[in-house]
């Protein structure tokens, strides 16, 4: 599983090389690819790469369906234009027409979520329907949605699935793996797990690494300081 990337190309590759990532491996992204760092197409080009030589399954995050929406209609909110959006933007413009268009199209065959085999749910953000995932009414919440995280953080420890005050939500599922909001929040940069729900957005968007974990294991491995990978440019740390 690898977390936010926010356009930090040079993490990914960089990610890759250290997990030493084969084509017997399973890819599990969960989402955000873009705004952040100045190379956002250039992610999206090694993952449409990634497609065709591994096994991938791709989320989709809020970001992605921002620019989605910007590619397809030009239109834009400032909030989207000032966190990420202004740099993503710049770069996009520069595209070919048919590389733009490839990007589109992989784009809009972005996954809501992902559930295995083991009944492990993967996904950007969360869910709001304490029935889970197939009875959510706002399938935005997918990719917006951080009670599910804010709920897992507020929660005592001691609480037990049988306990009628654990939340209802965690219940439906061995395991939850999501992005979305940064652990940098709670002041870490490593992945953190609360309740069952595992948190990999280790802030590569501002000045925390881009992570890789293992679902089975639990072992990681994260780039360096992504800020330090591009001194030139600031991310979403303004």
């Amino acid at each position: 599983m690898i977390g936010d990337i926010h356009g930090s190309f040079l993490a990914l590759t960089q990610l890759l090389q250290r997990a030493d990532v084969t084509t017997k491996d399973q890819l599990i992204f969960l989402g955000d690819y873009v705004d952040g760092w100045g190379q956002s197409p250039e992610v999206i080009s090694l993952l449409m790469q990634l497609k065709v030589t591994h096994n991938c399954v791709f989320m989709r995050g809020n970001h992605d369906d921002l620019l989605m929406s910007w590619l397809k209609s030009g239109e834009y909110n400032e909030l989207w234009f000032n966190h990420g959006g202004r740099i993503t933007t710049e770069k996009y413009g520069l595209l070919p027409s048919d590389v733009l268009q490839q990007q589109i199209e992989f784009l809009e065959q972005l996954q809501d979520y992902y559930l295995d085999d083991h009944n492990r749910l993967f996904i950007h953000a969360g869910f709001t329907s304490l029935n889970g995932i197939h009875h959510e009414h706002f399938k935005r919440m997918y990719f917006w949605d951080r009670t599910l995280w804010e709920t897992a953080l507020a929660m005592d420890p001691s609480l037990t699935p049988n306990n009628p005050l654990y939340p209802k939500r965690f219940t439906h599922y061995k395991e939850i793996f999501i992005g979305h909001t940064p652990v940098t929040r709670i002041g870490k940069t490593v992945p953190v797990r609360m309740a069952n729900v595992w948190n990999l957005d280790t802030g590569a968007a501002f000045k925390g690494p881009l992570t890789i974990m293992d679902a089975n294991t639990k072992q990681y491995w994260q780039s360096d300081p992504v800020y330090t990978l591009y001194p030139d440019e600031t991310g979403r740390n303004e």
